[in-house]
């Protein structure tokens, strides 16, 4: 049962009449009947830009805490948390940034926010009195939160989990199931009963979706691209049967709509689009991405550009050196770029400047520094490493690494239809392994290889990562994640180079990111980010973790003693 809830897609092939689902669309299909959602490249592959050791736990929990948050009309005063123990979240919600991320979100903050390492003395300013309780709920998925928020007005439940990379579904509010990816403008009508009320609303204003909500309390929920606007609440709110309006802001850059509609979802399908037009993976990375967000190709292109740039000023602040208290490495990259200048190492110019690269953009994540996930923070340096810093070793246009960049999204969008970026479900796999496959087709795309070629790097990049475990140590998204990265990077760049010389790669890339999930889900759940199994439980690793315990706790004592 343990991936019961996951996923965010569901999709009928026209041509062949199959309905893919992953179990969340399963649930869609019972509450959300016209609804559809696809992976978006900029909400689900590549992003949120954002500080922290995990996206899956830091990222994702700012976006439920900012939900929480608006839910409470900005009023948190107690938070009562609850995890249970067989998931992820027990072992893991303080060294892998849950807690600071949901705590953050809480006090409305961005996932890029400068104080988030400060985010204990803030939750004290603010009077936000937090509990965590580790019991069984009942929890079917590893990164489940239960909360329950108060303040002297009323008191709301949330059941949320993270999906991976930053991904969030909202499960339930007050008992009542629903299904909210921060992907809409929600507007929340708690009523004594519904009545007419939701066709008023439809009438009222252009909607994606009026649906009535019942658990402990009822409510209409309004999904739209817009807030329903002052005039209709001050109208509604005359109503007996209102008793008060809420309203949740969207946390994903890229919104979705009704009748969302995509040109492909698997490879196969991509290929048969393309049948007429000959484009390279980059462009058809831009048509999904245009279609699937409702933009124009040269938005897409700008906005991967930006992408790219955060990315690039990642990798040269991490070549500078980095400190954070809180770490087991220091800046091993020093010493790499000292053996390197005095060639000491074995040759390989491009290839040392990606692993050097690749550890830049890990040891940034890891000081709390400006990363973005691609596609999650813990395996944030394969990608942009071994593009970024191929496309510098070849001296080649910022232009064409935007568009290596856009081919990896594209791969990573099958990845999250059909598998998972989550370390929870998938072990490092779904991390490195996915960033790993994503780095591969760019590369061929760098090199100006043939579409084909990029399918099979991607494949075989992914084939050469199955299997891969989630061990890290002391709990800390540090080792041995940056030397998975690394190995990322440079399977990446030996797969690229078999497919540009045409090596056979024999299982299609879909069949390939389809064994992915089934690899997945059969390692065992102490070898998938619990802290429970491989190197995190060898007797040099729990040294490290009693350590850095002692050094918190001597840390906590001097901050309540300022307090």
């Amino acid at each position: 049962m343990t991936d019961l809830n996951f996923g965010l897609f569901m999709h009928l092939n026209k041509q062949n009449k199959t309905l893919y689902l992953t179990p969340t669309a399963l649930r869609r299909i019972k509450i959300e009947p016209n609804m559809k959602t696809y992976p978006s490249i900029f909400n689900d592959v590549i992003g949120p830009v954002m500080r922290g050791p995990s996206s899956s736990h830091c990222a994702a929990s700012i976006r439920i805490g900012r939900m929480c948050r608006d839910l409470m009309d900005g009023d948190i005063q107690e938070v009562y948390v609850e995890f249970d123990p067989n998931g992820s979240l027990a072992t893991t919600h303080k060294g892998q940034g849950s807690d600071m991320g949901l705590f953050g979100g809480f006090l409305g903050w961005e996932a890029y926010e400068e104080r988030l390492p400060d985010y204990l003395r803030a939750i004290e300013e603010a009077g936000i009195q937090i509990k965590i309780d580790i019991h069984p709920i009942g929890a079917t998925h590893p990164n489940t939160y239960k909360l329950t928020l108060t303040n002297k007005k009323e008191s709301r439940e949330v059941t949320a989990i993270s999906t991976g990379g930053g991904m969030i579904e909202i499960l339930e509010i007050d008992g009542a199931q629903v299904s909210m990816a921060g992907d809409f403008y929600q507007t929340l009508v708690y009523v004594k009963t519904a009545g007419s009320l939701p066709e008023f609303i439809e009438k009222s204003m252009p909607c994606d979706e009026v649906a009535v909500r019942q658990g402990k309390s009822t409510f209409i929920e309004i999904k739209a691209n817009a807030f329903l606007n002052a005039e209709i609440c001050a109208e509604l709110l005359q109503q007996d049967e209102v008793l008060f309006i809420k309203k949740i802001k969207p946390v994903l850059p890229v919104m979705s709509r009704k009748d969302l509609e995509v040109p492909f979802i698997t490879c196969e399908e991509m290929l048969a689009f393309n049948q007429d037009k000959n484009h390279a993976l980059w462009e058809l990375a831009v048509d999904y991405e245009s279609m699937r967000g409702n933009i124009s190709r040269a938005e897409v292109f700008e906005k991967m550009r930006s992408i790219v740039q955060i990315m690039q000023n990642s990798i040269d602040l991490g070549l500078k050196g980095t400190k954070y208290a809180d770490r087991i490495l220091g800046p091993q990259s020093l010493g790499f770029q000292k053996q390197l200048a005095n060639k000491k190492l074995v040759e390989g110019d491009i290839l040392n400047q990606v692993i050097l690269y690749t550890s830049a953009m890990m040891e940034v994540k890891s000081s709390m520094g400006v990363v973005v996930a691609a596609p999650t923070a813990g395996s944030c340096g394969a990608l942009p490493g071994a593009l970024i810093g191929i496309s510098r070793g070849l001296s080649l246009h910022e232009d064409e690494t935007v568009k290596a960049m856009l081919a990896a999204g594209i791969i990573g969008v099958f990845i999250a239809a059909h598998a998972t970026f989550a370390a929870e479900v998938g072990g490092c796999m779904a991390e490195c392994g996915s960033g790993s496959g994503m780095a591969a087709a760019g590369i061929v795309e760098l090199k100006k290889g043939t579409l084909e070629q990029s399918l099979g790097a991607a494949s075989m990049a992914l084939q050469s990562s199955l299997g891969m475990i989630c061990d890290m140590i002391a709990d800390r998204v540090e080792a041995p994640c940056l030397n998975r990265n690394v190995m990322a990077a440079t399977n990446a760049i030996s797969c690229a180079n078999m497919a540009l010389s045409d090596y056979n790669h024999l299982i299609p890339l879909d069949e390939v990111v389809e064994t992915m999930k089934k690899v997945g889900d059969a390692i065992p759940n102490t070898l998938r980010c619990t802290g429970l199994g491989g190197l995190a439980i060898t007797k040099t690793a729990k040294k490290i973790e009693a350590m850095l315990n002692q050094q918190e706790q001597e840390a906590a004592k001097t901050f309540f003693k300022v307090c």
